[in-house]
């Protein structure tokens, strides 16, 4: 059973620094040296020193451990150090971690970071060529052998149920594509700077996996991105407006598998996101008409329409008509379509630009953004506010 009364986390910590390295194609610097560039470039921003911070929070799949980027960046004596598991979904739940951390004076400023040569290291888009055994290996058994090697094609296979459910046609996930490149061609840090793209253009790509073609499948990334968090308290004292978390979430489904939970009952949802969606509606006291921006993680096109439908923006099957006729300000940054693919830590970024009114395309008086993380997985998401 989940969780099902408001939790006790909302508004105690914020997010008072963000940086990131540039995002390329091939950095031509260690996984580590990205890493620690992202941190020192957030701890400046935050106004803060690397003396300051006691705790660091990654993804288990990132190559840098703590103490090592702690030992590299200068930083002292650590109270906290914490690793996300589940990929992209581990985003937003870093930021909560640190929350968590801060919150009950476990530490007092928690770094977040990810750091990668996505592009020209690990291609996670490769697919699985080599696994340890695991019991979490177990599930992938029933899908590799059957030609199910590579995210995009477990993400095709939830793509396609959805499409015959409502009678959609492939075309209607191009709307998304179309919007983040929109955006990430006015974002001069976006890798599509000055590119948009067009739903024809979309149509004309080439079939990855049907019914996903290329524009519908995030860009590969070498890069870093850091997140400060400390109390809302401190946070006050420091040069930059703090972005509250005014509440944070994870969630894992019934049935939940890495991406191939094909045996669950309906496949044109994603019941994980669902959780998150309910416990941060519930922490946070908004609605979805409170909301001003949306950052919702983008790997592959169809799941962001699934995102919507599970937090209540628009009812099932509607959410292409949604994203359409631009009812809410989607993936502002040009999201990991357009921008980089950093794991989702540099769509919480975008929120803090949002919020602090730096953003590259500023939505007016933006005060209330929401975040979320990998889809398909055990996930995380977030709510983020102006302080007030």
């Amino acid at each position: 059973m989940s969780l099902r009364a408001r939790d006790g986390l909302g508004g105690r910590a914020a997010i008072v620094g963000i940086g990131a390295t540039e995002f390329s194609k091939d950095s031509g610097r260690s996984e580590l040296r990205l890493a620690v560039e992202a941190v020192r470039a957030a701890l400046d921003d935050a106004g803060l020193t690397p003396a300051d911070v006691d705790g660091l929070v990654t993804f288990t799949m990132d190559t840098s451990p703590e103490i090592t980027v702690a030992q590299a960046c200068g930083m002292g004596e650590l109270s906290f150090f914490s690793r996300v598991h589940y990929g992209g979904g581990a985003a937003c739940a870093t930021v909560q971690q640190a929350a968590l951390a801060v919150a009950t004076g476990v530490a007092e400023v928690v770094v977040c970071y990810r750091a990668f040569n996505e592009r020209s290291g690990r291609r996670f888009g490769a697919g699985v060529r080599h696994r340890e055994p695991s019991a979490e290996g177990v599930a992938l058994g029933w899908a590799l052998p059957f030609g199910l090697l590579t995210p995009a094609s477990w993400v095709a296979m939830t793509a396609r149920r959805y499409l015959h459910a409502y009678g959609l046609p492939p075309e209607v996930f191009g709307h998304v594509a179309v919007v983040d490149r929109r955006y990430a061609a006015t974002n001069p840090a976006a890798w599509f700077h000055g590119r948009p793209i067009t739903l024809a253009e979309h149509a004309a790509s080439r079939w990855i996996v049907e019914p996903l073609r290329l524009l519908d499948c995030c860009q590969e990334t070498d890069g870093g991105q850091a997140v400060v968090v400390t109390s809302l308290e401190r946070a006050r004292a420091l040069p930059r407006p703090p972005a509250v978390i005014a509440a944070a979430a994870q969630g894992a489904g019934r049935a939940q598998e890495q991406m191939t939970s094909f045996y669950r009952d309906d496949l044109t949802g994603l019941p994980e996101m669902g959780a998150v969606a309910r416990q941060l509606w519930r922490t946070s006291g908004l609605r979805p008409a409170d909301i001003d921006v949306g950052i919702l993680y983008d790997h592959f096109t169809p799941f962001v329409l699934m995102q919507l439908e599970e937090f209540g923006f628009c009812g099932r099957g509607e959410a292409a008509d949604f994203v359409a006729e631009e009812r809410l300000p989607l993936n502002t940054h040009g999201g990991q379509l357009g921008e980089a693919y950093l794991h989702g830590m540099n769509g919480v970024a975008e929120a803090v630009r949002q919020l602090r009114g730096t953003a590259a395309n500023q939505i007016p008086d933006a005060s209330r953004a929401l975040v979320t993380a990998g889809t398909g997985v055990p996930t995380s998401g977030l709510v983020l506010t102006r302080d007030d």
